[in-house]
C-alpha cells in the first residue's frame, strides 16, 4: 500500500522503535525493518540515509512527543512550592506508556553496545533536564529553601530516585508484583527526598519549629509589653 511520505516516515519510526526495543541497534537490521513494515529497504535508505539516522529519528520522536524537557521547566520556573513542584514532575515522569517503555529499552541496549550512541543522546536529551534542576537547587539554597549541597548531586540524586522505580517496575518485572499509584509514589519520593527518613532530623524540624513559634510569640508579647512601659 502506497502512503504519503509522512505517513511513510511515521511508520517507519515505529516499526524501529519496536524492532530496536526488542533486539537492540545492532541486532536488528534495515532488512528485518522494511519486512515488518511491508517495504522494500531502499525506502528505508529514501527517508533515512543510514540506520543510525533512523535511530536518532525514532528517539527524537518520541521524546519530543512526550515534552517532558518542557514540562519541567514549566514547573520549575512556576509559582509552585518546592514540595508541590518536584512531586508533579516526578509524577509526570511516572506516567509512562508501552512507547516509555520501549524507548527506555532501546536506550538500554545502545548504552551496552554503543557507548558513542549513548553519550550522544545523554548530551543531546537528558543535560538540559539536568541542568534546569540543578539551577533550581543553586537558586534555592542561594534563597536558604535548602542547605548547602552540589545542585548536580542534588538534581542527580531526585532523578535517580524516579529512574530506578522505572526501571525495576518496567525492566525487573516489579510491576508483576506490586502496582503502584504514580500520584502517591511521586509524592512518596520527593518527600523522602526534601525530607529523609531519620526520625531525628524530623523531630528536630519540629522542635526548631516550635521554638520558632514560640520566640516570635514571646518577642510580640516583649513590644506590647514595652509599648505599655
Amino acid at each position: 500500500m502506497r502512503l504519503a511520505a509522512n505517513s511513510r516516515r511515521g511508520q517507519l519510526i515505529e516499526v524501529a522503535m519496536r524492532l530496536f526495543s526488542e533486539h537492540g541497534f545492532y541486532g536488528t537490521t534495515t532488512r528485518e525493518i522494511a519486512e515488518a513494515a511491508g517495504v522494500n529497504e531502499a525506502i528505508i535508505f529514501r527517508h533515512f540515509p543510514t540506520k543510525e539516522d533512523l535511530y536518532w529519528a525514532v528517539v527524537s520522536s518520541r521524546i519530543a512527543a512526550v515534552g517532558r524537557q518542557r514540562m519541567i521547566q514549566e514547573y520549575l520556573g512556576s509559582k509552585l512550592n518546592d514540595n508541590e513542584a518536584l512531586a508533579r514532575i516526578a509524577e509526570n515522569l511516572l506516567n509512562r506508556t508501552p512507547e516509555d517503555t520501549s524507548l527506555t529499552r532501546l536506550l538500554l541496549f545502545s548504552a551496552l553496545r554503543n557507548p558513542d550512541l549513548s553519550e550522544n543522546f545523554f548530551r543531546t536529551y537528558m543535560a538540559e533536564a539536568y541542568d534546569l534542576l540543578a539551577d533550581y537547587f543553586r537558586k534555592g539554597t542561594k534563597q536558604g529553601r535548602f542547605r548547602k549541597v552540589d545542585p548536580l548531586m542534588a538534581a542527580r540524586g531526585f532523578l535517580g530516585m524516579i529512574s530506578n522505580h522505572i526501571l525495576v517496575q518496567e525492566l525487573f518485572r516489579g510491576n508483576r508484583s506490586l502496582e503502584f499509584d504514580s500520584r502517591l509514589v511521586a509524592r512518596q519520593l520527593t518527600d523522602i527526598w526534601l525530607n529523609g527518613i531519620s526520625a531525628q532530623s524530623r523531630r528536630a524540624k519540629v522542635h526548631n519549629g516550635s521554638n520558632g513559634r514560640r520566640n516570635h510569640v514571646l518577642a510580640a508579647a516583649n513590644v506590647k509589653a514595652g509599648k505599655r512601659g
